[in-house]
């Protein structure tokens, strides 16, 4: 990755200005006599400059104390080619020239960037073109003095946008997922499923079984019509841009229509057994009462077979006394009559 140069850059004028000031710069540097606002780096090349001259030139800064945190950072969204200006700034007590300053996108070391300083303030620019989706990423800047400040730039293509809640639909019942971009205007849409681990592009030739609307540049729509407990699983929706891909994911839920009878079902059961145990327990409790009225019933039962045959042998001595008193009341008759 290399800073750009020249002079043709009639769409950014900031651009030009510091170039030119490099190349006043370069006698002084020659004779090693360095000022205060003199930028130091690696000669760049106009070819560069002059090939993309036209494109839109992105600024972006970070300002480091050292009181700032060990890592402050920034996200950049591009969706296509331009000139990008990073700067870091970084204000210290101490001697500015003891400060070692570096920049690295990822791990790789950039040696194509500018320093300047301004009193008790460092600056350094990294300046660059971006045209394709590997020159994306991280780029950081490094101020290491007795402790090591770094700033970072995310740059990045747009993010997506969609319903952070997984999207629930009954059998046969049509849905439409949807994803959109805002403030940006993505090349193309595709929408793929999963199939296990991978994914799988969805056949928008299937008319009768998906739909796919793409009336607004910056949203997609994907109707799937006919679902069936299969259709359900995660769908991702891809836009593509110029500097790369942006993807998001969304969930697809498919039930069918005992599942929300379930519920209801499991209320039911639990009732019914609720009023199996009480009619069981009432059933229960009506024998223990029968029990023991039949036992006095056998008592009383007993007491009075018992009681009768009592009064059996009690009678027997009575006809036995009352027999023999008239049998002697009788002859004592027949006596007195002769």
């Amino acid at each position: 990755m290399r800073a750009l140069t020249g002079l043709q850059c009639p769409r950014a004028p900031r651009l030009h200005f510091l170039l030119c000031l490099l190349l006043a710069a370069r006698p002084s540097l020659a004779d090693s006599q360095p000022t205060d606002s003199t930028f130091t780096s690696l000669p760049v090349r106009e070819e560069m400059m002059a090939k993309y001259s036209n494109l839109s030139l992105e600024s972006h800064n970070i300002s480091l104390t050292e009181q700032s945190s060990m890592l402050m950072e920034k996200n950049i969204t591009l969706e296509r080619p331009c000139n990008v200006e990073l700067t870091c700034q970084f204000t210290t007590s101490g001697d500015v020239n003891s400060v070692n300053v570096t920049w690295r996108k990822g791990n790789e070391l950039l040696e194509d960037h500018l320093i300047s300083t301004r009193g008790n303030m460092l600056s350094t620019q990294y300046m660059f073109t971006i045209v394709n989706s590997k020159q994306m990423g991280s780029y950081s800047c490094f101020f290491e003095d007795e402790k090591v400040h770094r700033g970072t730039f995310n740059i990045k293509v747009p993010e997506l946008h969609r319903k952070n809640k997984p999207l629930v639909t009954y059998v046969g019942d049509s849905t439409v997922l949807s994803c959109k971009c805002q403030d940006c205007s993505p090349l193309n849409w595709s929408w793929y499923s999963s199939n296990g681990s991978t994914q799988v592009p969805v056949d928008i030739q299937m008319n009768d079984k998906y739909m796919m609307n793409g009336t607004h540049a910056n949203e997609t729509r994907l109707k799937i019509m006919h679902l069936s407990e299969e259709d359900g699983g995660s769908y991702w929706c891809r836009a593509q841009f110029h500097l790369g891909e942006s993807e998001e994911h969304i969930e697809l839920v498919v039930l069918s229509f005992w599942v929300p009878l379930k519920p209801f079902l499991a209320i039911i059961a639990e009732v019914v057994l609720l009023v199996a145990i009480i009619l069981l327990c009432e059933v229960y409790t009506q024998k223990k009462r029968k029990q023991p009225d039949e036992g006095k019933e056998f008592e009383q039962i007993e007491q009075l077979k018992l009681d009768d045959s009592n009064g059996i042998e009690n009678n027997a001595p009575r006809h036995r006394k009352s027999f023999q008193f008239n049998r002697t009341t009788k002859i004592s008759g027949l006596m007195s009559s002769y």
